[in-house]
């Protein structure tokens, strides 16, 4: 097993019980404890949990893996969904941009398009696109870019996700309508729709769907089939679900019985 998916599994562990033993965890993973403990260390120099004798527990939400560790999983399917969406865009549409690793791909595949950023959509001197995000890393990136309007909700920043939430986010929210929202999540379900690990993040991302025309739910295939804490809400709204080409046949066959196109890249 990698390095990458021993973290991975423990940080599930500590995600699932809220704490992880060494000893349970080598058993479980079939390694050495000596090299379950470098692990921890190593999880713990990052602030992704806070190491205790014999083992390690949350620190503070960790059930929810840190945004600059979850980055490198799934690296290249997310960055063929953000280009995928990306390209479901049109020049001149309202767009709005959930947090999360996979829809910075978006909006970064967003930021490369020549109709939207190069030479032609320069001398318009209007915006060739506005996009409407509660997430601090997606506004930064996309603040430099001149011909994009950018506007960034209100509310607290949550550390984890870089999201902003609660009723300042919610009022700006309400004022707003959208061409098409981009969302992503941590589980989608063809029975329990889709789910984010905090409540704040669902409330955001509920009213997101509810403001657009369009709705498209951007994940890789490993969230299919997944529960998480927070629903955001059921397959109903969702129009697309762009995932990668490890989607399963009867999974995508379910999927379009419920309504949704599924497009895997």
């Amino acid at each position: 097993m990698s390095r990458d998916a021993r973290w991975d599994a423990l940080l599930e562990l500590v995600g699932k019980h809220g704490r992880v033993d060494v000893e349970e965890a080598a058993a479980a993973l079939d390694v050495s404890a000596a090299t379950i403990r470098r692990d921890l260390d190593q999880l713990a120099e990052q602030h992704l949990l806070t190491r205790t004798r014999g083992g390690a527990v949350a620190h503070g939400v960790s059930y929810e893996l840190a945004l600059r560790y979850k980055t490198g999983r799934h690296a290249p399917e997310k960055q063929a969904i953000g280009r995928a969406v990306s390209g479901l865009v049109a020049v001149g549409e309202v767009v709005g941009l959930t947090g999360g690793t996979t829809v910075t791909e978006v909006a970064r595949a967003l930021a490369v398009r020549p109709d939207i950023v190069g030479e032609t959509a320069v001398a318009g001197g209007q915006p060739t696109l506005t996009v409407v995000t509660n997430a601090l890393n997606i506004a930064s990136e996309l603040a430099i870019r001149p011909q994009i309007k950018m506007v960034v909700t209100g509310g607290v920043a949550r550390p984890q996700s870089y999201e902003l939430t609660g009723p300042l986010a919610v009022g700006v929210m309400n004022e707003i309508t959208l061409d098409v929202a981009v969302l992503g999540v941590n589980a989608i379900d063809i029975d329990r729709g889709a789910y984010v690990h905090h409540e704040g993040e669902a409330s955001v991302n509920r009213l997101l769907a509810e403001r657009a025309q369009r709705v498209v739910v951007a994940a890789d295939s490993s969230k299919i089939g997944k529960r998480a804490f927070a629903r955001v809400c059921d397959l109903g709204p969702v129009d697309v679900l762009v995932t990668d080409a490890r989607i399963g046949a009867e999974a995508r066959d379910r999927f379009a019985e419920a309504g949704v196109q599924v497009i895997a890249v």
